[in-house]
């Protein structure tokens, strides 16, 4: 079972007991996380992906620590100007473990009723 999280601004695909590295976050290691922002969950070959599905599903993780990234360096030149810049960056991270995925053991029984209400309301309408 895996399930693809947002945060940062990127996604990650993630799964239980395994590590990533996210932009920054607050929080000391050893302390929990929560990904609320969950876009898709596959597991027993059956996938569900965001909106009303995935609502109550959650990954959790421990923050291991926090680090750097590598240097990334900006140099730029003029020339003939005798006019040049050169900038460094590195970017803070946070080196996560996935603890696991919560919500994702409920049946999905629940699912198709939702579809079937919502098929029949729009033969209705037509």
């Amino acid at each position: 079972m895996f399930a693809v999280i947002k945060t940062g601004g990127k996604q990650y695909r993630v799964a239980a007991d395994e590590t990533i590295t996210v932009m920054s976050l607050a929080g000391e290691p050893g302390e929990s996380v929560t990904f609320g922002e969950v876009l898709m969950l596959a597991r027993d070959g059956s996938s569900e992906l965001g909106g009303e599905a995935l609502q109550g599903v959650s990954v959790t993780g421990t923050i291991v620590e926090h680090k750097r990234g590598p240097k990334v360096i900006s140099f730029k030149k003029r020339r003939r100007k005798n006019s040049k810049r050169k900038r460094g960056h590195r970017q803070d991270l946070t080196v996560i473990r996935i603890t696991g995925i919560q919500g994702a053991d409920q049946d999905g029984g629940g699912k198709p009723a939702k579809a079937k209400a919502k098929a029949g309301t729009n033969k209705g309408a037509e």
